[in-house]
């Protein structure tokens, strides 16, 4: 946890060993600039100045902050034992291993932390993955779950669990500091974005990072080490805040992405973990081929976290762990087509054909609740339209770098020689030239699509987009009335298509 100053008092404590102790009136005016409601700045002043009598204050004063009212001054020895193991969770430089508590010291947190209703759940009594799998969604601990998925590997994984936890529970005792058990959603929502996000400073890592190690910033102990996550882990620490605080958050993911929801009767609070909890609309989150955003379980949030590292595993082509990673997301994942589908592929990239084509046999007819068409991928392998190679060259990583956009095409186009009725090669080959600004190539690639299949609302959205920048109204009207028809079939009526109709409309009437 980074400790949040103001800067005279950092400046104090990077060098109170080179300056004369502060006169009584410096302390005085340095305890009367905190933050009333910060326990990390009352635990600071008091490790600065333990003997002055402001410093027994900043003592007192953070009792009262991790305490409920039920709490007397006879229970404050429990704080001061405890006080250097709090200060070091508190003090954890960025980027360091988590500091281990000694069981005195872990005691101690957890009866400050035991009023937080997390604890009354089944999912915080139970001490094994078979017992978190065992039980129903609603009964999940989701940290608890996390830790013990992650961490059961490594040595002494209860301490480190335990003092994950107390990490966990000091940070919402710090939100509770500032908005009570019984405020509303709105303010609880405002009191956990103002704390990881500003006071915290939590944030998206950069892309030249996670793209290689999306695993570090997808599971929670990495997450909390270093303030760094990537959607689905800053969603993840955010979800096990709001067990804490008795707030009903949803987890939903669009294809690609995840958020947290609150939602009642009355209101939807859209919470966007990578800018910093704001809001957005649902609507913005739905595309062409998006029609629904599925909301996911806290048993299925705990699958997700090992989908992600197996997606790291086969960018490096490491297929074995891939595989290693979906199938220790599977139990907690077991209905997900699209898991079952990825490590189908993974099985096929390390010479598992006979497992692989099972899998891809359960998903090829699929159609998703939340999708308009089909993945055709699975299905096309099937028919021999592409062998596991092709398939590779469609999950080839690009960033910001036009080399990699290049070596794409390059891939792709090699790879529809030898297979050009394979739709999802096409598709790819058809971005990378979008990509290039090259809109003429993917024109031509969008209409062979067209030819092979013409019920792909992504491609015809595509066609009419590229055929109204180049004038031929005729055409733009004729592909937008395509994907109109083929999504209002899947009773789906996309912003994108509503944008585009008006965008055509305003310059060739229909």
């Amino acid at each position: 946890m980074r400790l949040i100053l103001p800067t005279f008092l950092i400046f104090l404590s990077a060098h109170l060993s080179a300056l004369a102790q502060p006169s009584p009136a410096k302390i005085r005016a340095l305890y009367n600039s905190l933050d009333t409601t910060s326990i990390a700045q009352h635990l600071a002043f008091y490790q600065l100045y333990p003997n002055a009598p402001e410093g027994v204050l900043a003592l007192k004063h953070t009792w009262k902050l991790l305490m409920d009212s039920s709490a007397t001054r006879a229970d404050m020895p429990l704080l001061f034992h405890s006080i250097d193991g709090i200060i070091a969770l508190i003090h954890k430089p960025l980027g360091s291993q988590q500091t281990s508590l000694n069981e005195a010291e872990l005691k101690a947190v957890e009866q400050i932390a035991a009023r937080l209703p997390h604890r009354k759940l089944k999912g915080h009594g139970v001490w094994s993955e078979a017992e978190v799998l065992r039980l129903e969604p609603e009964e999940i601990d989701l940290a608890r779950g996390l830790l013990l998925s992650q961490l059961s590997d490594t040595n002494e994984p209860r301490q480190q669990i335990r003092s994950y936890e107390a990490l966990m529970d000091l940070m919402a005792l710090q939100i509770l500091a500032r908005v009570p058990m019984d405020a509303a959603p709105e303010a609880k929502i405002r009191a956990i974005n103002h704390y990881i996000f500003a006071e915290m400073g939590f944030r998206f890592p950069p892309h030249s990072l996670y793209a290689k190690d999306i695993d570090l910033y997808t599971f929670l102990p990495s997450v909390l080490d270093s303030h760094r996550g990537v959607c689905l882990g800053v969603s993840i620490l955010y979800i096990c805040l709001a067990q804490r605080l008795q707030l009903p958050l949803e987890m939903v993911t669009p294809p690609g992405h995840i958020y947290v929801r609150y939602r009642d009767p009355a209101r939807e609070i859209n919470i966007e973990t990578t800018a910093r909890g704001i809001h957005l609309d649902s609507e913005k989150y739905l595309g062409i081929d998006t029609r629904s955003l599925k909301q996911r379980t806290v048993k299925e949030v705990i699958g997700m976290a090992h989908f992600n590292q197996a997606s790291v595993h086969w960018q490096q082509g490491h297929y074995e762990k891939a595989i290693a990673a979906y199938q220790k997301a599977m139990p907690y994942m077991a209905d997900d087509m699209l898991l079952k589908e990825l490590l189908g592929y993974n099985f096929l990239f390390t010479g598992q054909k006979e497992e692989g084509e099972r899998l891809l046999r359960a998903v090829s007819d699929y159609l998703s609740e939340d999708a308009v068409a089909r993945r055709t991928m699975a299905e096309d392998y099937l028919k021999g339209y592409a062998d596991a190679e092709a398939i590779k060259s469609t999950f080839m990583e690009v960033d910001d770098n036009r080399a990699s956009i290049l070596k794409k095409r390059q891939t792709l186009e090699k790879v529809i020689e030898q297979h050009p009725q394979f739709r999802s090669g096409l598709m790819h080959l058809a971005i990378t030239w979008l990509q290039l600004h090259r809109d003429g190539e993917a024109l031509e690639v969008l209409e062979r699509l067209h030819d092979i299949d013409p019920a792909e609302p992504t491609v015809e959205y595509y066609l009419a987009e590229l055929y109204c920048e180049r004038f031929d109204y005729h055409k733009a009207w004729h592909h937008l009335k395509n994907a109109e028809r083929l999504c209002k079939d899947r009773q789906h009526c996309p912003k994108a298509l509503k944008e585009l109709r008006k965008e055509i409309a305003a310059r060739c009437p229909e």
